[in-house]
């Protein structure tokens, strides 16, 4: 729907930028219907799934919009996985079709030879890609979509509910699930991503977010819904960002809090004084009000918002309120990093009792489960039903971050379930632990994990990355934690060093876990 009305109301609008390449509305519906008519031709038809695993190159957006054209099922592929992990979703997905990029054939390639069954594989050869990688599929996709017709013509589904849509979860307790969208499910979360940021026309959005991350939170629908331009960009760099933010006038563009540390501790020489503010999305775990400021310093205006994979991407943000200006700076920012209120699509959203569901008071202080209702909501975990059940206890989606409902009606993550540490019979928050890290001048990354006790049965473990060029010993950051934490939240044990993370920036807090029981 998105793509057919901008090409016909902007044709030679440029709508993908990647490199020296330069892709109109037109084109771009022409590739999509050519990606579209050459997948059915081989024998790919509604309700079939066709995998992705692609770096944000313009076959990504293709396959956002051809694929859909068929009533096939998108599966984007998280890049960072390893070969049994891509063989388990291409299996259980029962994926016809795999799209990949020859950066990806160390751990494509192994995964292709776990399979029970032959797959249709096609590579992506980038370009702007010089690196080492052979090819692992039968045709390469240019070649592929130039034997599909330009003139394809798609229609909606019958049924909006239908799949469009297949996501894996991070899978850090066992195999991923995957977690089915539906085409009402991201129509309006591509519509909730506009108005939650008063996204006007036209707007220049560089893709520092994965695409495979909730179909890239459903901005490759949202982008060109308002007829704007997608900047590519194959990985998250600093020398390459703000370049491309000045060269091309980005307006627009989201990540992890870690892409925002990235950002504020980029050294001089890379940065860029940017010429109009660049309104930057942020989610994924609560970023310190310090790196809010350090961002707007640079020129940005951040929008924090909260979700996760089974909601198709944002489901809450934090609405700026003109009485913050009254407020102290402190006290700005530590408002601007609440997750907020629900988005305009967002059927219902409370801080609800697990058990009965019903909601907690607004006090600021009683901790409850963030619950979710809605179409914006995943239809279900692909074969799963009994995940599924559980998932949709008591009518709502439980999302398993534990938060606190202020009086103002904005929600406030304390901790995820499986994050809170228990230690005598005191819960602690991990979050309220990584912020107190987060104000040592010399923290550039932090996380907090349970570490096993034979007194305490659990106690905090910190583990901070430091900026360059900074030095801070163990208990240095442990005297700061108790100048402004209760003694019982101070870490017994910091650990120094870099922190895993996601391709999405996330903290991988399971590797940390691991590593604490060790120690």
């Amino acid at each position: 729907m998105f793509l057919p009305r901008a090409a016909e109301i902007h044709p030679e609008r440029t709508a993908v930028i990647h490199g020296a390449q330069r892709i109109s509305y037109a084109q771009f519906y022409e590739r999509a219907r050519r990606l579209a008519s050459a997948l059915a031709k081989k024998g790919v038809k509604r309700g079939d799934v066709v995998a992705a695993m692609l770096p944000n190159v313009p076959a990504m957006l293709d396959a956002h919009y051809g694929v859909p054209m068929l009533g096939a099922v998108l599966n984007a592929i998280n890049t960072r996985l390893d070969s049994d992990t891509i063989a388990y979703i291409l299996q259980h997905g029962e994926a016809k079709v795999f799209i990949t990029d020859r950066v990806f054939a160390s751990v494509v390639g192994p995964a292709l030879k776990q399979l029970k069954r032959k797959i249709l594989v096609i590579d992506v050869d980038d370009p702007l890609y010089t690196g080492p990688g052979e090819r692992v599929g039968s045709i390469e996709y240019g070649k592929f979509i130039a034997g599909g017709s330009p003139d394809f013509s798609s229609e909606l589904p019958p049924d909006e509910y239908d799949p469009i849509a297949l996501n894996y979860t991070s899978g850090t307790t066992g195999r991923p699930k995957g977690v089915v969208y539906h085409h009402r499910g991201t129509f309006l979360e591509s519509m909730g991503n506009i108005t939650a940021w008063a996204m006007p026309a036209h707007p220049v959005f560089l893709w520092t977010l994965p695409m495979f991350h909730c179909n890239g939170w459903c901005f490759p629908w949202s982008i060109t819904a308002m007829g704007g331009t997608h900047v590519c960009l194959r990985a998250v760099d600093p020398a390459l960002i703000f370049p491309m933010i000045v060269e091309h006038g980005v307006t627009h563009m989201c990540g992890a809090p870690t892409v925002l540390t990235m950002l504020t501790n980029a050294p001089p020489e890379q940065r860029r004084r940017l010429p109009l503010p660049v309104h930057i999305m942020t989610g994924g775990s609560p970023p310190p009000a310090k790196v809010i400021k350090a961002m707007e310093d640079l020129g940005f205006q951040v929008l924090h918002i909260y979700g996760m994979t089974e909601l198709q991407g944002p489901s809450t943000f934090c609405a700026v309120q003109e009485s913050w200006k009254n407020l102290s700076e402190e006290q700005k920012y530590n408002e601007m990093a609440r997750q907020g209120v629900r988005y305009q699509v967002v059927d219902g959203h409370i801080v609800g009792a697990p058990g009965s569901c019903k909601p907690v008071k607004k006090d600021g202080e009683t901790v409850g489960e963030i619950l979710i209702r809605g179409n914006t909501v995943m239809l279900g975990y692909l074969k799963d039903p009994k995940a599924t059940a559980e998932a949709f206890h008591g009518g709502w989606m439980h999302t398993g971050d534990l938060a606190v409902w202020h009086p103002s009606n904005y929600v406030e993550i304390k901790d995820r379930k499986k994050d809170i540490i228990i230690s005598g019979g005191e819960n602690i928050s991990s979050v309220e632990v990584e912020i107190a890290l987060y104000k040592h001048p010399a923290t550039q990354l932090a996380a907090v994990v349970a570490k096993p006790d034979e007194k305490w049965g659990e106690t905090p473990c910190a583990f901070v990355q430091l900026k360059p060029g900074t030095e801070v010993t163990e208990n240095d950051m442990i005297a700061h934690c108790r100048s402004v934490l209760a003694r019982f939240k101070v870490p017994k044990k910091v650990v120094f060093g870099a922190l895993p993370t996601t391709a999405t920036g996330k903290i991988q807090k399971f590797v940390l876990r691991e590593k604490a029981r060790t120690l």
